[in-house]
């Protein structure tokens, strides 16, 4: 397999190349860049399956790159490397983007490439790029990128009702997509809606959009309706506080 690190610091290139090849022994084939535009022309003429992709560099951000590449050709997978930003990760989590936090480190590395060997060719890296700008260009996070089956989908935040936890997996119950399953844990979710204030978990295996509440029902110990008419319990702990919350709505 083929790699390429595009970077503008040359330091930063170097460790990476070293860590590439101790960690990553599928990786035969390492080139380097350091900037956009000679990183675009090393892709075309060789083909790496895998490009370490800075964000910030002068004259033109990693983010551009498809500005300067087919969508069509773009059969390999990106891994962004970047300095700790909590605005930044956030970005990358919502769009499902693998990323490597300077100062980087080897675990992160192996972890990262063996990832993206899994699903070269095959996840829409571009559909996920393209989110990732837009998150960026507005600097708010309106879309959630959504893993089913053998695509992306990337749901409006305000057309997701709620989601329930199953097992190793999370049910997200849209508003015109029905049910999607989705192969992550509801405490995922739950980590990146932490500061959405339009998610609120009311019970351990639920988290619900606050503005997709049909009704609260106080019998029976007290339950959510939701506008798909699905009931959700409310644990004892969370009453009070979830009775404050949608008063102060």
């Amino acid at each position: 397999m083929k790699a390429i690190v595009i970077d503008d610091e040359k330091r930063a290139r170097n460790l990476l190349h070293i860590l590439i090849t101790e960690n990553c022994p599928k990786i035969k084939e390492i080139y380097e860049a350091s900037n956009l535009l000679d990183g675009i022309d090393i892709i075309k003429k060789e083909e790496p399956n895998i490009v370490f992709l800075d964000i910030e560099m002068p004259k033109h951000s990693g983010l551009e790159i498809l500005n300067f590449i087919d969508k069509d050709i773009l059969n390999f997978e990106i891994i962004f490397t970047t300095a700790y930003s909590e605005y930044a990760i956030k970005a990358f989590q919502l769009a499902a983007i693998d990323y490597l936090l300077k100062p980087i480190r080897p675990n992160q590395v192996k972890e990262a490439v063996n990832k993206a060997i899994k699903v070269i060719g095959k996840s829409e890296i571009h559909l996920k790029l393209e989110a990732l700008k837009e998150s960026f260009t507005k600097k708010s996070f309106e879309k959630i990128a959504l893993p089913v089956a053998n695509s992306i989908k990337f749901m409006p935040f305000d057309a997701i009702i709620m989601l329930q936890a199953d097992g190793m997996y999370t049910k997200v119950y849209t508003r015109d997509e029905g049910t999607i399953l989705i192969t992550k844990p509801l405490k995922h979710y739950v980590d990146l809606f932490k500061n959405n204030h339009l998610f609120y978990k009311p019970h351990r295996s639920f988290l619900i959009n606050l503005s997709c509440i049909k009704e609260y029902v106080k019998s029976d110990g007290g339950y959510i309706i939701m506008d798909n008419e699905e009931n959700i319990p409310i644990s004892r702990d969370k009453k009070e506080e979830f009775l404050t919350l949608v008063t102060n709505l």
